[in-house]
């Protein structure tokens, strides 16, 4: 039945919102169970069952008794103290103990700093909604629980936020104090709940009610039997009314279900960054008490600025003899690795902090000292740098620290360092910019760039020149400002690389701006923009690199070679490094890579000190997951590399790699039409995309759901949650028309940036009626982006061939299959079979013998030498 918070629950939001604790009289109250509700809470219990005893272990290691937790606060600051309280909901158990385990109160304010930063669920903007949104909430509950503000009430609103009702019991003849909480949905669940909170005799703490509990637990008179009777004629109607449906309402779920939705609902919102505490804990100065230390050199330069701050070098000396090399591979190799952490403090608060690895191969190191060089952006004024070098091979340690006076530099820094590192970082320094000269490509409006658009630069400090580059390519340069362009990027969303550079009268780059059009949020990204493609480095050389981060990710390093040589490790911004080059060893190439906790990487590559007439060709790496059915439609396995045979335009290719992809991550879209002519089929649709969900989502996968009717409505992010992904698709109803191209064109644009296995799973029971885009630009795009799409046809006749054809075509293009079903009954079974045949595929790759460089469509064919067996994959690409 329809239904709304306001008819039922007649309110005043303004006092809800102040928190005020008012009985509302509640004449009649309906108690309101949908499907969707109980399913989310089904499915949630799921996730509850789905624990691992593995990670439960790691977690008991990383925890505190509640002894030494209550030892350790008292030792704390009395404000240490207080925000630990405040904060009791959502610290994690590895977080406390870390907290706790700091000793200096600059660490323990970046600590508190980090703490929130994290948990910032807009990066990008001014403040940070969740901090903001906690401590007014926890500043409301103090003013109206007082005394009990740490129980069970403060922990459901801290989370929740506040109720959309709060009902007040009082019946003190025979109830304990008590108050029903009524929630339309929250930012934890999407489904409407209800809590029961009661205070135990009239004292302590508040407390959630549960059905095991029982009745009597609601007593206010220990040892007194209470039934729903006697409420009813001990207390008022109201009350009455009130407390008993919400017993009734809380009760109908069962003792099982009822754990499980209270298990969501007071689950904190997870640290999108979960390595931090680890990376937090690595980048302290301080030293353990037993250590072995080494002296070593410490100087400090200023080469430069950027822009309002000074370029702060530090070359820290440390000589051969005093470490240890790493041998590996029996003996074969061996490499001395250094790791570099920094703190920078400013009037006792932490202002800055980094971390380096170095490693030098064993055989090539100088005799004197080995230069781990650093560099870091400060204002002017006065600081305290702390380092502390680590030697992985003895397990020894250098400390230092010393005062810095960072000054306002002008076109001629300071020289500092003695005349031999002045002389070896010449050229690494000689690529700082000096001054103020800036470009940058002003904001694009809108989710993604198609049509005719605007580009403007904006610059600062003395250009004399401005080109304007699409996907490596000339496109304009403006000799005076305003610095724009106007560029038609065609009908649909495709990535273009777009690129500006600044000039001076000499014909030099003094800066650059690049930008990714039409990237989606899922772009994971690495580009060198020092050193400079064909220059020539002698000593050393500045490698600077811009990375790309997917929507949610967290970075945890970047790595800089020299040839195949690692160099440096950086575990923080900026992703800046001099490097000083080996001596008498032609360079080659610099790369620079980038590592996310979960083991993605991205990487570039720039040519150095190479000839003239070395010729840099682009080569395609094409990945092909190619599923192979036998006359049956069943997946056949255990097939060979030999057994294969790749095409494109009809050249055959060399395979680099093969393998059975049935245990590599799976990243899968259920696109569900939800237009008018799915009424009466939508539930059970539904119901199968969620069994889909739960039968083939692994911790290692990600899922997501896409519904469409006359509009594409993405309803959450890429998630193994099962329980979210349910309980999103809990208020969906049909109506509207259908826009199916659209849906299609917006789910692949979704998928920008995602490498691996991806697939789309399409149900619709129509043809298309009012999409922008048509059936070419889809296939097109489809083409583009390697998605396989594997589309259902929900109840379309024979007759409707061009719907039939269009739903064949996409699938059969991609490297999906197409199915026609008459009834949803029939749809478990199907997306069973898409599931196995996701766990059943071939990863064929190889790099493209077609180095021509030419943009249009690329047709593959794959041959397998089964008897009765047919490859299914990808029918071509746009490079």
């Amino acid at each position: 039945m329809e239904r709304s918070a306001a008819r039922l629950f007649p309110t005043e939001p303004a006092a809800v919102r102040r928190g005020a604790a008012r009985s509302i009289v509640l004449s009649p109250w309906p108690i309101v169970r949908t499907a969707a509700w109980l399913a989310a809470i089904a499915v949630a219990l799921l996730s509850l069952l789905a624990a691992s005893p593995a990670v439960a272990k790691k977690e008991k290691d990383d925890k505190l008794s509640y002894r030494e937790q209550k030892k350790l606060i008292e030792q704390l600051p009395e404000k240490y103290q207080q925000w630990m309280n405040d904060v009791q909901y959502l610290i994690s158990p590895q977080e406390i103990k870390l907290f706790l385990e700091l000793e200096k109160d600059y660490l323990r304010d970046a600590f508190i700093e980090q703490f929130w930063k994290v948990r910032d669920p807009y990066p990008k903007s001014d403040r940070n909604e969740l901090r903001d949104d906690y401590n007014e909430r926890l500043s409301m509950a103090k003013q109206t629980f007082g005394k009990y503000v740490y129980d069970d009430r403060t922990r459901v609103l801290l989370t929740n936020g506040f109720p959309h009702q709060r009902i007040v019991i009082n019946c003190r003849s025979i109830l304990t104090p008590s108050e029903v909480w009524y929630y339309d949905g929250s930012q934890t669940v999407g489904f409407e709940f209800l809590l029961l909170f009661y205070q135990k005799w009239g004292t302590g703490s508040f407390r959630i009610w549960e059905p095991s509990f029982g009745i009597e637990e609601l007593g206010q008179i220990a040892g007194e039997r209470i039934s729903r009777q006697s409420i009813r004629d001990r207390c008022s109607y109201d009350d009455a009314q009130a407390i008993l449906s919400a017993i009734a309402f809380i009760s109908g779920q069962g003792a099982i279900g009822a754990g499980s939705l209270l298990a969501r609902i007071v689950k904190p919102p997870e640290a999108p960054q979960k390595e931090w505490v680890a990376t937090f804990a690595s980048y302290t100065t301080e030293l353990p008490d037993d250590a072995v230390t080494f002296d070593a050199q410490v100087q400090v330069s200023y080469p430069g600025r950027r822009q309002s701050r000074t370029v702060v070098q530090g070359a820290v000396g440390v000589a051969p003899p005093v470490i240890q090399p790493v041998e590996m591979a029996g003996g074969l190799t061996s490499t001395y690795n250094l790791v570099l952490t920094g703190e920078v403090l400013r009037e006792e608060a932490l202002f800055d902090n980094f971390r380096y690895q170095f490693d030098f191969p064993a055989n090539d190191v100088p005799p004197d000292l080995l230069p781990l060089v650093f560099q870091r952006y400060l204002r002017p004024g006065s600081y305290q740098l702390l380092l502390k070098v680590e030697d992985l091979g003895s397990g020894a340690f250098f400390r230092s620290e010393q005062t810095i006076d960072v000054p306002l530099l002008d076109k001629a820094p300071p020289a500092v360092l003695d005349e031999e590192t002045s002389r070896i970082l010449q050229e690494a320094n000689a690529a700082i910019r000096d001054g103020e000269t800036t470009v940058a490509i002003s904001p694009l409006f809108g989710e993604w760039q198609t049509g005719l658009v605007r580009i403007d630069a904006v610059t600062t400090g003395e250009v004399d020149k401005v080109s304007f580059m699409l996907d490596g390519s000339p496109i304009m340069t403006k000799k005076r400002p305003p610095y724009n362009v106007e560029l038609d990027l065609g009908n649909v969303p495709r990535p273009r690389v777009l690129r500006v550079e600044a000039y001076d009268g000499a014909g030099e780059v003094q800066a650059s701006d690049e930008r990714l059009l039409n990237s989606g949020d899922h772009r994971f990204d690495i580009r060198l923009e020092e050193p400079r493609p064909g220059r020539t480095y002698k000593r050393s050389l500045r490698a600077e690199a811009n990375v790309a981060l997917p929507k949610g990710e967290v970075l945890e390093r970047v790595e800089f070679y020299v040839n195949d040589t690692k160099v440096s490790t950086l575990y923080q911004e900026p992703w800046i490094q001099p490097i000083v080059l080996p001596e008498d060893e032609p360079i080659a190439y610099v790369r620079a890579a980038a590592f996310t906790p979960d083991g993605a990487m991205a990487e570039y590559l720039v040519f150095v000190n190479a000839p003239d007439n070395l010729e840099e060709i682009d080569v395609e790496f094409v990945e092909l997951y190619t599923l192979v059915l036998d006359r049956g439609g069943r997946p056949v396995e255990g097939l060979q590399e030999a057994q294969f045979k790749v095409f494109e335009d009809e050249v055959q290719q060399e395979l680099v790699r093969f393998e059975l992809v049935e245990n590599l991550p799976i990243h899968a879209a259920i696109v569900l039409d939800i237009s008018a002519s799915m009424d009466g089929r939508l539930d059970e649709a539904r119901d199968a995309a969620i069994h889909f969900f739960d039968q083939a989502i692994t911790p290692k996968d990600r899922a997501t759901t896409i519904v469409f009717n006359d509009h594409p409505n993405l309803t959450h992010d890429f998630t193994n949650d099962v329980g979210a992904l349910a309980a999103d698709l809990a208020g969906i109803k049909p109506e509207r028309g259908t826009a199916l191209y659209d849906a299609l064109i917006y789910s692949l644009y979704y998928f920008n940036g995602i490498r691996g296995q991806r697939a789309i799973l399409l149900l619709s029971d129509g043809k298309d009626e009012s999409s922008r885009f048509d059936f070419d630009e889809v296939l097109e795009y489809a083409h583009r982006s390697g998605v396989a799409i594997y589309a259902i046809g929900l109840n379309l006749p024979r007759s409707e061939f061009e719907s039939r054809r269009v739903l064949s075509r996409l699938a059969d293009q991609t490297g999906g299959r197409s199915f026609f079903v008459d009834d949803t009954a029939e749809l478990r079974s199907i997306y069973d079979v898409i599931q196995k045949e996701l766990r059943s595929r071939y990863l064929l790759a190889y790099q493209s013998s077609n180095t021509s460089g030419r943009d249009g469509f690329r047709s593959i064919e794959v041959d397998v030498d089964s008897s009765g067996a047919e490859a299914k994959t990808l029918r071509g690409y746009y490079p």
